[in-house]
């Protein structure tokens, strides 16, 4: 017999998986619930952490763009004083503490805006070296930590300068939330900088033994840090548990400072720092657990399996290995005993045929009555009826039992960090606004009424290759004319001026929404420099792990970006909608149809972003968050599944291999019982069933030999004929 074919292995293997299965129920549905915190408030500071990791990288990466870009801007004019640069780039930009001007050959401060920067750390005579202009962190005396960026000044006949900018590391933007702590750490587990509850003494021990524990994870290689396949964040990062006081335990994340791209590179990401972030959550074990239960689904799957597996042993198997022996004795001669036919079914009705045949052998003619076979259930009817036998344990526990309704308790800790996290995306989307318009001032600043249409291009251009938040850059005469351009298609009506407001949104009843950017250009009579944003830009900045859908709506409330499919100025769901009014972050649990937590964060800061009045709304559904109510629910619908999967398979598996073979096996057997002595049988497997068809086989030849032995044996039939 075959070693996987055949009526064994299928009932072998189906009385396995039914008893593993079993364990396994009672051991997932009725194991206690020890864990204190919920494994979603954990995963929470993960993306924390995330969250102010991706702000972090992309404020330095900003700042180092924006310093370079604006050097080589005053490069393409004409020479200027080192107190004019410092006052346009103070004038444009305020993000950092302190500027400053030198010569590099003699090493004199030329000016100085803002705090003083720490020039002494400052090498000038590698300066040349491949990275002699990258930025670095230096220590003051006082503890705090600064990052230096520098970048060239040159003018032909003129020495060359050194721009100097130092910046603190802090994070722009994010929202902590009540209790909370974030902090950046070097390569070596070292507290570079630090923001919120940190009063207490046991927050700054805890906050130092997560940073030394989350430098020693950062060193791991991004790809083998995540499961295969988990995808998200392209740095390395995590969840910390740190100690407990009462019924309040610690807990945090960590995240790298990582490139947007996975194996990618950028300036912050090459600086080896990582964020760690911390707070106090309630720590107590859930009251779920009922180990009864788990018992129960068990016993009910043994019994019920117990009944299916002896079911299928006592109709089906023993059946057929009872024809298997008594069509072998048949051929090896033995006709005296009559052939014990089965009770009902295919294996009937092939018992049967096989006492006809015996009859047959013996001498009897083909019309000869046989046994009366008894209508009864057959083979296929009989899976079914074992497969409906366990679909009466799985579906309940797919559809019915251990259900969170919508009374399930979400963790007020999920609340806080939606509503956090929602107000982080708001000021991100604002910040990235402002910084638009910040970057086409400063060009804007540079055109004026000498300017050439063609000066005008290589600048769009190169613009447009430092930033990619824009799909298109032209310059617009004030009677409406665009007199350079770089990019795409510009979304302009012909023959209309500039527009008064700087950031406004266009293009409703297309399929996106258009935003633009107007910075006037001081010295050209009214003309401006006008930006598109691409809306791609604005829906990467709200990709986050854990927060569900992500939308930016306007005042009036219709939507202009998102993280997924949308259609542009289209509303809000009917469930978002009420959260609109809200004029403060504010987050909250949606019970209805379904738990969901969602949050909305209106633009909160300043800048020409602000007169735009947009939110961001964010919402998820509670069934995809790692709490116990919905833990249980998925465990309890896994066991149904396992226990459908199982009775699929094995009851498939014998129903390909014996059933469909065992029900032609029965059409043949009467055929040949019938006289059909032509047609020529032949095993599908070698199996109980082919050996049944083998055997038969054999009965054929012998039943095609009898009249050539009566005829004279070796006479043909046409002789036979003639005489």
């Amino acid at each position: 017999m075959s070693l996987l074919g055949g009526i064994r292995p299928p009932i072998a293997v189906l009385s396995a998986l039914l008893l593993t299965l079993a364990a396994i129920t009672a051991l997932t549905l009725g194991a206690a619930d020890n864990a204190l915190v919920p494994k979603a408030v954990l995963t929470s500071q993960q993306y924390v952490a995330e969250d102010g990791a991706i702000a972090l990288r992309a404020s330095l990466d900003e700042s180092v763009t924006d310093l370079t870009g604006t050097a080589t801007l005053f490069d393409e004019g004409d020479p200027v004083s080192a107190d004019t640069v410092l006052d346009k780039v103070g004038n444009v930009y305020q993000k950092w503490r302190g500027t400053a001007v030198i010569q590099i050959k003699s090493g004199k401060l030329l000016a100085a805006r803002g705090e003083n920067v720490p020039l002494t750390a400052i090498d000038l005579t590698r300066l040349s070296r491949k990275d002699g202009l990258g930025p670095r962190m230096v220590r003051l005396e006082n503890g705090q930590t600064r990052l230096i960026m520098m970048a060239l000044l040159s003018w032909p006949g003129q020495p060359q300068q050194l721009l100097v900018a130092s910046s603190t590391l802090s994070f722009p933007g994010v929202s902590l939330g009540p209790g909370r702590a974030i902090g950046v750490i070097d390569s070596t587990g070292r507290l570079l900088s630090s923001h919120g509850a940190l009063d207490a003494k046991r927050a700054r021990q805890q906050l130092a033994g997560f940073a030394k524990t989350a430098a020693r994870k950062a060193e791991q290689n991004p790809i083998s840090a995540k499961q295969p396949g988990a995808g998200g964040y392209t740095g390395v990062s995590g969840h910390l548990t740190g100690g407990a006081t009462k019924n309040v335990r610690t807990v945090g994340g960590y995240a790298t400072l990582a490139a947007p791209q996975a194996g990618g590179v950028t300036t912050a990401s090459t600086l080896g720092l990582t964020v760690v972030t911390q707070v106090d959550v309630p720590a107590r074990a859930s009251q779920l657990t009922r180990p009864a239960f788990g018992l129960a689904a068990a016993g009910a799957l043994l019994l019920i399996g117990s009944l299916a597996v002896l079911l299928l042993l006592g109709t089906v198997q023993r059946p057929l290995i009872q024809l298997f022996l008594e069509s072998r004795r048949l051929t090896r001669g033995d006709l005296a005993r009559p052939v014990s036919v089965p009770r009902s079914g295919e294996a009937a009705r092939i018992g049967a045929a096989l006492e006809r045949l015996r009859l047959q052998l013996r001498g009897a003619d083909t019309d000869v009555e046989g046994p009366a076979v008894r209508r009864g259930l057959g083979a296929r009817a009989l899976l079914a009826v074992c497969a409906v036998l366990l679909l009466v344990w799985s579906a309940p526990l797919m559809l019915l039992l251990n259900r969170a309704d919508g009374s399930v308790r979400v963790p007020n800790q999920i609340v806080r960090d939606q509503k956090a996290r929602t107000a982080t995306l708001s000021d991100r989307v604002r910040r990235a606004l402002n910084e638009g318009d910040a970057d086409l001032t400063a060009v804007a600043a540079l055109i004026g009424d000498r300017t050439t249409s063609e000066d005008m291009r290589k600048v769009l251009r190169r613009t447009m290759q430092e930033h990619d938040r824009y799909q298109s850059l032209y310059v617009l005469g004030a009677d409406g004319e665009i007199l350079a351009q770089a990019g795409a298609t510009p979304h302009h009506t012909a023959g209309k001026g500039p527009a008064k407001q700087v950031i406004e949104v266009s293009g409703e009843g297309g399929k996106k929404p258009v935003v633009t950017v107007t910075a006037e250009a001081p010295g050209r009579g009214g003309a401006a420099l006008i930006g598109e944003f691409r809306i791609e830009f604005v829906n990467a900045l709200l990709g986050r792990q854990g927060m569900g859908e992500v939308r930016v709506v306007d005042a009036r409330g219709r939507i202009v970006g998102g993280d997924s499919g949308y259609l542009a100025f289209q509303r809000t769901p009917s469930y978002v909608t009420p959260l609109l009014k809200h004029e403060d972050a504010y987050a909250t649990v949606l019970r209805g149809g379904s738990v969901r937590v969602a949050a909305v964060a209106p633009f909160s800061g300043g800048g020409a972003a602000k007169p735009l009045r947009w939110k961001v709304v964010s919402w998820q559904p509670a069934s995809g968050l790692a709490i116990p109510e919905y833990s249980r629910q998925n465990r309890t619908v896994l066991a149904g599944l396992l226990g459908l999967t199982a009775a699929a398979a094995c009851l498939g598996w014998l129903h390909i291999i014996v059933v469909r073979p065992l029900r032609g096996l029965a059409a043949q057997s009467e055929a040949l019982a019938d006289g059909d002595r032509k047609t020529v049988l032949f095993p599908r497997h070698h199996d109980e069933v082919g050996a049944v068809v083998r055997s038969l086989e054999l009965i054929r030849q012998q039943l095609q030999e009898r009249p050539r032995r009566r005829d004279g044996g070796s006479r043909t039939p046409a002789q036979a004929g003639r005489n």
